[in-house]
């Protein structure tokens, strides 16, 4: 008998103690977003833990799901399903990691189930059947002298180390050794038996940071989490961390959830970089899930990096997280000499320098001054490529492709005479004419590295030219005399810094239709001036584009504080993030246009657009719409969820075209 029922033979059984599984199921419809609960069979009850990971029937499927907890009870009223399978009884959704989870997916206006996938790794049978690592001891206290520098910044570590929650946003002086100072306090957290979790945007400051760590706090004691890692790497050192035999997690945004025991420190380095966006549902930024984690836990946060954003400038100006800055004379110290020198066509045609290599003179000094003295010099170029784009000598235009509209651009190789190809479709077009003022001449928009590879091979004829860029990644450069050219963020470290830094293009950068813009363009230019040496070593940065600009102005004082100011004043003066929240929504046309119908926005809400995505048809048609939907922080819950209550209407009616929420996404422009 169990429960007054007779249970024949064969017939599953409930266990005995918590009869009743509640399970996240991994299911797609958004209406779907809850557990819901199972019954366990007498036969699994000791492997069922709560957090593992298990198998059972949804609406007559197969399906992967995550075990909750485990109750007495249920409410449902019907008939409950048996778990079928136990995929394995190692717990590895916490009840930290499951209440994280939620929130997230609640502030984006995602799915759960979606968030375990970017927190849980794949499971590797063969690694999670190791035995698992032993525990090292806590690592000794590092030599944390190098934060008097900043005159906040000993206060900070002194907070780290008595376990008192701090946040801080660390504006890095130019030459620092950014991963050495992460590394000490990170060591001071686990000095303290308390974890930390490192997030940078790649994998070249994955190893530079590891190594740092490592070289601190000891080998056992660090691990290097990131998805190119491989899976069965990748889940060895999520167990460690999970276990407790790891203190310190290194990693890019993977690991953000990273299931450290009794965190003490949450660090985003550069949260500037795009990459820090994860570009799979619900679209998590990695600072705003550790702001989330630190708030939580009670850990302290630090958001660092040369530049500023205007998201980490918010947390200046609200008082939640005070800033970390040198004084103006350390400053001046530790910063090469910034020139600025504006581009136009007339200067650089009176300019030999710059007809021979697309520098101006001053430029071409400063390059020729630091070979001399056997230093490597970077050039940083905007776009890869060869001439990736090209418009009309005569009215500017961008030319088109006439076979597919695609942009024309000159590939890599050959000489200047060869013909002008689609980069979409690859046909040559070898009678080009302009279809507005029909001029046969073109000219570049913007030269691609390989272009300036070669235009600096033939003036600097004895020097070395190496490229970083697209596939071609440098870690690291030597001292000696080289010519670097790099496009954003590949830009190599160079051994003892490089001598110049040559920074071009600067309109190409400043003049993108995007919200970012100037914030990203400083942000790239200072990541480039930081690897130069300091002024009173020699080291020169020059950027072509002009001087009176505000992001020019900022790093030629190496002031991104100010500008950061600027920016959120500018943002919250036209009602944009993160002065407010904002969600963008993407989908066709009709189909967009019944879910704003649908939509119980809170009463700041407001619907900017829908504006088409992408080019017209012939008739004027296009096949998707975007719509912007922004209200005030203080019902940014509320907007959230709304946007999710519309998304379950839409999955429970079965609605065939899908919509896509994104909320603070990177480009709203």
């Amino acid at each position: 008998m169990t429960g007054g029922r007779v249970v024949r033979k064969g017939e599953l059984r409930a266990a005995a103690e918590l009869p009743v599984a509640r399970v996240y199921v991994d299911v797609p419809l958004a209406h779907l977003d809850r557990p819901f609960d199972y019954l366990v069979p007498d036969t699994l009850s000791s492997a069922a833990v709560p957090g593992c990971r298990l198998r059972m029937r949804f609406a007559g499927k197969q399906v992967d799901g995550f075990l909750l907890e485990r109750v007495a009870a249920s409410e449902f009223s019907g008939r409950m399903e048996f778990i079928g399978k136990v995929v394995s009884s190692e717990p590895v959704l916490t009840p930290d990691l499951a209440a994280l989870a939620r929130a997230v997916a609640d502030r984006y206006s995602g799915r759960m189930i979606d968030v375990l996938r970017l927190a849980i790794p794949p499971r590797h049978a063969k690694v999670e059947a190791e035995p698992p690592a032993e525990p090292v001891a806590p690592p000794e206290a590092p030599g944390t002298a190098a934060w008097a520098r900043y005159p906040r910044g000993p206060a900070f570590v002194d907070a780290l180390r008595n376990g008192r929650q701090a946040h801080a946003v660390w504006q890095a002086l130019p030459g620092e050794d950014w991963p050495a100072r992460l590394a000490e306090l990170a060591t001071t957290a686990a000095e303290g038996g308390r974890g930390a979790v490192l997030v940078v945007p790649d994998y070249r400051d994955v190893a530079r940071l590891h190594a740092a760590c490592v070289e601190r706090a000891g080998e056992g004691n660090v691990v290097a989490l990131s998805a190119d890692a491989g899976p069965a790497k990748r889940y060895r050192a999520w167990l460690a961390v999970k276990r407790g035999a790891a203190r310190i997690v290194v990693g890019t945004r993977a690991s953000v959830f990273a299931p450290v025991h009794r965190p003490g420190l949450f660090v985003v380095w550069d949260d500037g970089d795009d990459l820090h966006a994860d570009p799979h549902a619900p679209y998590p930024h990695v600072r705003d899930v550790l702001i989330q984690r630190a708030h939580t836990s009670g850990a302290s946060m630090l958001v660092a990096g040369f530049a500023r954003t205007a998201e980490a400038q918010l947390l200046v100006e609200t008082g939640w997280a005070p800033e970390i800055v040198a004084a103006r004379d350390e400053v001046r110290k530790a910063s090469p000499r910034i020139t600025s020198l504006g581009e136009t066509d007339q200067q650089l045609a009176r300019d030999p320098a710059a007809r021979a290599a697309r520098i101006p003179s001053v430029a071409f000094d400063a390059a020729r001054a630091a070979l001399g003295a056997g230093r490597p010099v970077l050039v940083q170029v905007p776009r890869g490529g060869y001439v990736p784009a090209l418009a009309c000598q005569q009215c500017r235009g961008p030319v088109r492709c006439r076979r597919c509209a695609g942009p024309l651009g000159l590939p890599a190789g050959g000489n200047d005479a060869r013909p002008p190809t689609c980069r979409w479709c690859g046909v040559p077009d070898t009678a080009f004419r302009c279809g507005s003022c029909g001029s046969r001449r073109l000219r570049a928009i913007v030269v691609g590295a390989k272009r300036t590879a070669e235009e600096l091979g033939r003036a600097f004829a004895d020097v070395p030219v190496l490229g970083s860029g697209g596939k071609e990644v440098l870690r690291q450069v030597g001292g000696r005399a080289a010519l670097v050219v790099a496009t954003p963020g590949a830009e190599p470290v160079a051994d003892g810094g490089y001598g110049a830094a040559l920074l071009l293009d600067g309109w190409a950068l400043l003049g993108r239709a995007d919200l970012r813009a100037t914030e990203e363009t400083v942000r790239r230019w200072m990541t480039a001036a930081a690897l130069v040496r300091s002024a009173q070593d020699g080291g020169r940065v020059v950027v072509l584009a002009e001087s009176a600009l505000p992001p020019v102005q900022a790093l030629v004082r190496w002031d991104p504080g100010w500008l950061a100011r600027q920016e959120l004043a500018a943002r919250a003066e036209l009602g944009f993030p993160p002065a407010v929240r904002m969600a963008s929504v993407d989908g066709p046309a009709k189909a967009l246009a019944a879910f704003l119908d649908e939509l119980d926005l809170p009463a700041s809400g407001e619907v900017l657009g829908p504006v088409p995505l992408g080019e017209p048809d012939r008739d004027g048609n296009t096949e998707k719409e975007r719509a912007l939907v922004r209200a005030t922080r203080a019902q940014g819950r509320a907007l959230a969820a709304a946007l999710a209550t519309a998304q379950h209407a839409r999955t429970a009616r079965k609605e065939p075209d899908a919509i896509r929420v994104r909320l603070d996404p990177l480009e709203l422009i």
